[in-house]
Parts: C-alpha cells; sequence; structure tokens
C-alpha cells in the first residue's frame, strides 16, 4: 500500500513515536482548545501551541504538519466532549437522542469560536463516533435509513441553532453589563419606535412581557423582554427539543420495540 501523501488525512498517518520531546495528538489538541477558549480562534497558532508545550515550532511541525492537522485535531477533542459514556446511551430513541443534544450544545457553548471556526474540519474517529450513537440512539424504531438521516439531521440543526442563539445572547448580556449605558440608550431607542404606532404587534408584546402579575409584583426581568441567563436559555431549549421530538415522533410516526415511542 502506497504511504499517505504530505497533504492526505491526518487521521491516515500514524501518530509520530520514538523522538524527544514526544508530545501525543491529545495533548496538541487540548493545548490549542485551551488558548482558543481563552483568546479566540486566530490566538490558536502553531507558534503559540508549540510555546504552551515549551516546544520548539519546527519540533512542532513533526507531529501536525499544518493548520488544517491543528483544526482537525480541535475538532475531534471536542466531539470526545460529546459522545455518551459506554452503556450509557438510554434505550428509548427520545431519552437518548435528547441525551446526545444536551451534550452536543454543552460542548458547542463550553467552545463559542467552533460555531464559526470549524466547519472545514476533517472528519476524524470521534465524529464517526458520535454520529454511530446518534444512529445507535434509533436502533430499536421502525424508522428506515432515509428516516433515520432526516431525524437526525433535523435535530443536529435544532442544536447548533439553540447553542449559536445561547453564545449570542449571553455574549449580549456580558456586553450589557459591562456598558450599562448603551443598554439605556437601546431601551430609549426601541421605546421611541414602540411608540410610534408602526409596531402594534411589538409594542403589545412588551407591554405583555412587562406587565406585573395578578397575584404579584412585577418579575425582574428587564423592560426589553426576557432574562438571557445560561439558565433561562437552557429550559427554553429543553422546551423546544421536546416539541421538536413530539413533532417528529407525530409526523414520522415512529415506534420502539419493548418501549413506548
Amino acid at each position: 500500500m502506497a504511504a499517505p501523501h504530505e497533504n492526505s488525512l491526518i487521521w491516515l498517518r500514524p501518530e509520530p513515536s520514538g523522538r524527544k520531546p514526544r508530545y501525543s495528538r491529545e495533548q496538541i489538541a487540548r493545548t490549542a482548545l485551551a488558548i482558543a477558549d481563552a483568546e479566540g480562534f486566530e490566538a490558536a497558532t502553531m507558534k503559540r501551541i508549540a510555546a504552551e508545550l515549551g516546544s520548539a515550532t519546527m519540533t512542532l511541525y513533526y507531529y501536525v504538519r499544518t493548520k488544517g492537522d491543528i483544526i482537525a485535531l480541535m475538532h475531534d477533542a471536542i466531539l470526545e466532549e460529546v459522545l455518551v459514556p459506554a452503556g450509557a446511551l438510554p434505550h428509548d430513541w427520545r431519552e437518548a437522542t435528547a441525551e446526545i443534544s444536551r451534550r452536543s450544545r454543552r460542548a458547542l457553548i463550553a467552545h463559542p469560536w467552533a460555531l464559526a471556526s470549524l466547519n472545514d474540519a476533517q472528519f476524524g474517529p470521534n465524529a464517526i463516533r458520535h454520529y454511530e450513537q446518534s444512529l445507535a440512539a434509533l436502533r430499536q424504531t421502525n424508522l428506515t435509513a432515509p428516516q433515520k438521516v432526516t431525524l437526525t439531521a433535523i435535530v443536529d440543526d435544532y442544536v447548533v441553532g439553540s447553542a449559536l442563539h445561547t453564545v449570542e445572547s449571553l455574549h449580549r448580556a456580558r456586553a450589557a453589563r459591562d456598558n450599562p449605558a448603551s443598554v439605556a440608550d437601546a431601551i430609549a431607542f426601541g421605546g421611541a419606535l414602540l411608540s410610534s404606532g408602526e409596531f402594534p404587534e411589538m409594542a403589545a408584546l412588551s407591554a405583555g412581557m412587562s406587565a406585573p402579575a395578578d397575584d404579584g409584583p412585577a418579575d425582574d426581568r428587564p423592560a426589553d423582554g426576557p432574562a438571557m441567563d445560561a439558565d433561562s436559555l437552557s429550559i427554553q431549549f429543553e422546551a423546544g427539543l421536546a416539541a421538536l421530538l413530539d413533532g417528529l415522533s407525530r409526523s414520522m410516526e415512529v415506534t420502539q420495540q419493548g418501549g413506548a415511542a
């Protein structure tokens, strides 16, 4: 069999061994993730990763040849966080799909830069394991192969969309805390628009959100909408996930052997 060419997938090349200093791909990936989490994806350069490892940059090239290799390792390390531990995947298809969805969303929120920076990553072994688990969640259902592909794609789209919305909302909340004057300006601007009469539906929504409850004082939600903290966004995600799985169960007529649909 011919040796892999210089620009081949990193997964097709054996991991180097026998030289000093010796680094594993896992070490390199975790180092790159730590840099990206702290300073952003662009900070995870070959030079910076080598420095964090206490290595010369040229030495690092013995283990990874290109930035594409680094991206592949980072992507695979994140997907390792998504995997349900062996033997822990629920039998019920809904519970299993929900657990995979929660773990996927948590991993994306923990590494928010990944949503925009890893789109071109080479799929590695943990990507295959993740999809294998997604299919295993549906193993005992009556779904056909094309239906399984469709269902997993719909759920993945919802999870990624929720993670993106959560990251953006938390970023806006942090910015608001850091610059309360800008929040006051935004509220004043929005209030002026709503009072113009051009946006009756939004004005009614705003009035409904800020109205006090019948049995007590107004809650502590901001005047321009519901709270955007991590807990409330997680509750919103769970409600949407349950509704999505309900809809998929009905529309695809999902049944499961040995358990409820």
